[in-house]
């Protein structure tokens, strides 16, 4: 056993921030509602599909919430008439993954004031992206607490006035202010 390499001295892998591989939302036909891709696993369009066919028959068959497919970490859980994924690497804790769909689905229910439907997810395609957005960037896990992603959505406000108009207003010499602190115009 002298030319073998100790436990301690093998490579392990390297830590990394990027744990999640893909979110998706099927309908209940396996039909794709959404799907984000954060690495390249299914560089393809064609293998993303098949990826997606794969796991909604496995998710169909298996009673469970987590499951394993072609090396990959999935956790999902059914919303009416959805089923709702989050893809890992083998070697991802479940705890995580699972936590970002929770996240997912307690925002998206509390804007919807009740269980997500697809009818709901259709019309409101837009609002979907950012929740997804505030909760992972790239793979990298950004927030697992609903209540967080929620009020983030809600102090966005519209931007202020570009500066051109501001300008404008001053070289023409509109004598209107903008600013409703002032008391006098």
């Amino acid at each position: 056993m002298f030319g073998s390499v100790p436990s301690w001295g093998r490579q392990q892998p390297e830590p990394s921030l990027y744990t999640v591989k893909a979110l998706l939302v099927l309908d209940s036909l396996g039909q794709r509602l959404l799907a984000k891709y954060y690495d390249s696993t299914f560089p393809t369009a064609q293998e993303q599909l098949a990826f997606e066919r794969s796991i909604f028959r496995q998710s169909q068959r298996a009673g469970g919430e987590v499951a394993c497919l072609e090396g990959l970490t999935v956790v999902y859980r059914s919303s009416g008439d959805l089923v709702f994924y989050v893809v890992g690497g083998c070697q991802e804790n479940e705890l995580m993954l699972l936590s970002v769909l929770t996240c997912l689905l307690d925002a998206l229910g509390h804007l919807l004031q009740k269980e997500v439907e697809k009818r709901w997810l259709l019309d409101n395609m837009e609002g979907t992206f950012l929740v997804v957005d505030e909760i992972v960037d790239r793979g990298v896990i950004l927030e697992s607490d609903p209540q967080q992603v929620i009020q983030r959505l809600s102090l966005r406000v519209p931007e202020p006035a570009p500066y051109g108009f501001i300008l404008f207003d001053y070289l023409s010499g509109s004598s209107e202010r903008r600013d409703p602190g002032n008391s006098h115009k």
